[in-house]
């Protein structure tokens, strides 16, 4: 018998060295697995793609160098490098996608294979996440809610006792455990639930794509592992810049938007704004008193109020003008 076949996937937008490291570590993990490893540079226009192919080249790989032609995001970049498959089109048995600031540990890679291997009502597996200097990193997630909106923002003791099954981000788990979403570090999915439920939303720029793919898949009967003896090694926000963060991007808000919308409709999605906005003025009144230093980026209670009322309407929110304005 034939064993399953592994697509690996590292998207690329300018972290080229970066990059290189990160599909070295997936070679050295994936050797013995039958498949191949992808690179997809995500429109990155800074010579990253000729670079990565002399690389290749250069050190003998056997992997191939897609472009995506225009930088559509997270998800929209990985899906060129699943859609094109293994060589030839052929169609893989499972598919892992990489960040390229993530370097899988000795062994990571071939647990979350066999977690999916052992378990076929499995559809998704990944991996525990950890810093350089081992500080662990939070991955593991509930889904969104308008009472984790509430506790999330508010960041007050008594609430988030009361309110602690919705708390978003999970405790750090230390065992392997089903869970509702994990982050896209370093995630394999089977190939028979994304012909199922389809792919990345392309909607999503980036932030919340993970989160709306483990909701289709647990929907349609696939839920989420995570696999705590699978550890990679994870630098990030090197792409995104999130930690340098002054404001909060608009598309941030345009996929938190989009989330809560097409998965619980208009109504749901206000009542979670609202929940976020009362939690957020608790937490600055408390601030102010206790002295506090702040916790989002500048204006962020008020970024997200103008682009939700935006969105509901985009013809008479003269701050949707504003914040468009901020981010041109």
């Amino acid at each position: 018998m034939t064993a399953p076949t592994l697509l690996t996937v590292v998207l690329n937008f300018r972290t080229a060295d970066m990059t290189v490291k990160a599909v070295a570590a997936a070679l050295r993990e994936t050797q013995g697995l039958p498949g191949e490893v992808v690179i997809v540079d995500n429109d990155s226009g800074d010579g990253s793609e000729e670079r990565l192919r002399a690389e290749v080249e250069a050190r003998g790989w056997p992997v191939r160098v897609l472009q995506s032609g225009r930088n559509g995001g997270f998800g929209a970049g990985n899906n060129v490098g699943i859609r094109a498959g293994l060589t030839g089109g052929a169609r893989p048995d499972y598919v892992y996608i990489l960040n390229s600031d993530a370097f899988p540990d000795p062994g990571s890679v071939k647990r979350l294979y066999e977690t999916l291997e052992q378990d076929p009502k499995v559809g998704f597996a990944g991996s525990y996440i950890h810093g350089p200097e081992g500080d662990p990193h939070i991955t593991a997630f509930r889904f969104p809610s308008i009472a984790g909106e509430l506790e999330g923002a508010a960041r007050f003791g008594p609430i988030s006792r009361l309110l602690k099954s919705k708390r978003v981000p999970l405790d750090l788990p230390a065992k392997t455990q089903q869970v509702d979403w994990l982050a896209g570090a370093s995630l394999m999915m089977r190939q028979d639930v994304l012909d199922q439920i389809g792919l990345f939303d392309e909607t999503f720029f980036l932030y919340f794509e993970e989160t709306d793919l483990c909701l289709r898949a647990a929907r349609a009967g696939w839920p989420t592992v995570y696999v705590r003896s699978s550890e990679v090694t994870h630098i990030g926000s090197v792409s995104t810049g999130m930690k340098r963060w002054t404001r909060t991007p608009r598309y941030w808000f345009q996929s938190r938007w989009h989330y809560y919308t097409k998965n619980h409709g208009t109504a749901y999605a206000i009542c979670a704004t609202l929940a976020h906005l009362a939690g957020g003025l608790l937490w600055r009144v408390r601030r102010v008193i206790q002295r506090k230093p702040p916790a989002d980026p500048p204006h962020f209670l008020r970024d997200m109020l103008a682009h939700d009322l935006a969105a509901l309407w985009p013809a008479r929110s003269p701050s949707s003008r504003s914040l468009q304005k901020e981010d041109a």
